[in-house]
């Protein structure tokens, strides 16, 4: 029972029978309360109306056709009387509730004829059909009197009729309510049913299903293709958190295999051995450093999927942070022959933004570029100022395709191409970028032209 009462359908057939009963009774109030207001207010004006066609009576056969056919228009008797009550015109309209009873009608053509009055409402019980009559006296242009008088109350068998035809129409009225209502409530209420139970099997980890509307109704046409995208998102979702596990299992099953392995060497078979030794320790420290990377970079985005994640907002100097970033890769400078060549239009540039998270921003691009870049070992950071601050990192290795870069954003996007530098980036670098980015509001991309490198680049708001 309570499943009925909180259907759809149940809800559209309760409000569609609410609203006809709403209907239904103004119109029973209307037609059987107000209806004897109405009735008499319109023959009254009824009368006043003709009254105002006769003040420019003239005693000829066209004037009394004329007022003839006005008299049987609007339902009223019209009498017009000399000074001596001598009936000169009546009308042929004979309808029932007219007075032209002489004893009735002799009483207020007197009142009104003696006393000269101009115009005079009379309000009269008429005996012969138990019915009240409105009586207008009024003296003509030429001083004759006329008398126009109708019922005021509605006839019984009128008012029968309006009851019996209500009843008729209430009847009716309410079966094509119920109708009405059982038939949209099917025609909204199955395919919401038939997407509600999509949903539950969407719930159950299945993504194989789609939400199909054919109702023709814009909101559930709109509702069809919400849960669609939803549907799309969570199985993105699913497959990333698949990959995340996988990658990461995978990322952290290697070093730690090799330290295992390099700490057992470095026990059982190179203990006297200071050379190896010193390496198998290097070995060791860079794998460690590897999974200390790799866990920040899965905490910081944690931290930044969530709703608490702030930024602390300041001024400092842009130029300033890409050099101090720039000055950890010395090592590499020394080592392995790598070049970062920075170009910036002036000495000091101040942005405002959260200082410490720019620094990841550009550390992982420069990390990204260095991984990436061509034989030369060349990165190149440059500074442009425009409308707005524009930052690019450009490497100079193969490129990416036009169809991998939609995605190129995405986790552990580095495992699907090949790179120089293993060691250097834990493959959540981009997704930390793009995050950092999206928390600015900052504007941002990437171009690539095959064989001749990639350049990503923000913009900053000034």
């Amino acid at each position: 029972m309570l499943k009925m009462k909180n259907s759809l359908k149940y809800t559209l057939l309760k409000y569609f029978l609410f609203f006809s009963i709403t209907i239904l009774s103004f119109l029973w109030i209307l037609q059987t309360i107000l209806f004897p207001s109405f009735y008499k207010e319109q023959k009254m004006n009824d009368v006043y109306y003709v009254s105002s066609k006769l003040k420019n009576y003239k005693n000829n056969s066209n004037f009394y056709q004329e007022i003839s056919s006005l008299a049987i228009d609007k339902g009223v008797c019209i009498e017009i009387n000399n000074n001596n009550y001598d009936l000169l015109y009546q009308s042929n309209y004979m309808g029932k509730g007219c007075i032209y009873n002489k004893e009735t009608t002799y009483s207020y053509k007197f009142d009104f004829i003696t006393n000269n009055k101009v115009d005079e409402k009379y309000f009269i019980k008429n005996n012969k059909y138990k019915n009240e009559a409105f009586i207008y006296a009024l003296r003509l242009n030429n001083g004759e009197y006329a008398f126009i008088n109708t019922s005021i109350e509605p006839i019984d068998g009128t008012v029968f009729l309006i009851r019996k035809e209500l009843i008729v129409i209430t009847i009716i009225v309410l079966i094509l309510s119920y109708i009405m209502a059982y038939y949209l409530s099917n025609h909204i209420s199955k395919p919401i049913k038939n997407m509600n139970d999509k949903a539950r099997i969407l719930a159950t980890g299945n993504f194989d299903v789609e939400f199909l509307d054919n109702s023709k109704i814009l909101e559930i046409e709109e509702l069809s293709q919400s849960l669609n995208y939803a549907k799309n998102e969570l199985n993105s979702m699913d497959e990333m958190k698949r990959d995340l596990l996988a990658n990461v299992s995978h990322d952290l099953k290697t070093p730690l295999t090799l330290i295992k392995g390099t700490a057992e060497m470095l026990e059982d078979l190179h203990k006297d051995n200071p050379k190896k030794r010193s390496s198998d320790v290097q070995t060791i420290t860079e794998e460690v450093d590897r999974l200390t990377n790799l866990v920040n970079d899965i905490l910081d985005l944690s931290r930044m999927n969530s709703i608490q994640e702030k930024l602390f907002l300041e001024d400092f100097d842009l130029v300033n942070l890409i050099q101090s970033i720039l000055k950890r890769y010395d090592v590499l400078k020394e080592t392995e022959k790598y070049e970062f060549i920075f170009h910036y239009p002036k000495d000091s540039i101040i942005i405002h933004a959260d200082k410490k998270k720019m620094e990841q921003v550009i550390y992982n691009l420069v990390n990204n570029a260095i991984q990436y870049t061509g034989d030369d070992n060349t990165i190149y950071i440059d500074i442009i100022i425009d409308k707005d601050i524009i930052v690019k990192i450009r490497d100079t290795g193969k490129g990416i395709d036009d169809k991998e870069i939609p995605f190129i954003w995405d986790k552990y996007y580095k495992n699907k191409k090949k790179h120089k530098r293993n060691l250097v980036g834990t493959g959540l670098g981009l997704s930390i970028v793009k995050k950092i980015l999206d928390q600015h509001h900052f504007s941002y991309g990437v171009e690539s032209i095959k064989n001749q490198g990639t350049t990503f680049y923000f913009s900053i708001t000034k």
